[in-house]
């Protein structure tokens, strides 16, 4: 029994390829890059969680949610105001929908 595999060609969001509304779908995909973003920064600095907490005025069991990817739990501003309470500007780019 040999089955051919198909092949599928996502798009550049994988919410959107998993069949999230599109505005939920971008909000999503910037929340998780953010995240990924201020988990490199805090490697980078090489400070603890508890440390990054409280650098950014958030308890060491929120950053836990944050260095854990529990995206859920974060507004895009909330990240935006990790983002530079660890000393690092964010930038939104707008383009029209193709």
């Amino acid at each position: 029994m040999t089955e051919k595999m198909r092949r599928v060609v996502g798009s550049d969001n994988v919410f959107r390829d998993l069949g999230f509304p599109e505005a939920e779908a971008q909000n999503l995909l910037l929340r998780a890059d953010l995240v990924i973003h201020i988990r490199k920064v805090i490697d980078k600095l090489g400070i603890t969680q508890a440390e990054a907490a409280k650098r950014v005025g958030i308890t060491q069991p929120r950053m836990n949610d944050l260095v854990k990817n529990r995206t859920h739990k974060f507004t895009l501003d909330a990240l935006v105001n990790v983002a530079a309470s660890l000393g690092y500007s964010v930038q939104l780019k707008l383009k029209k929908a193709a």
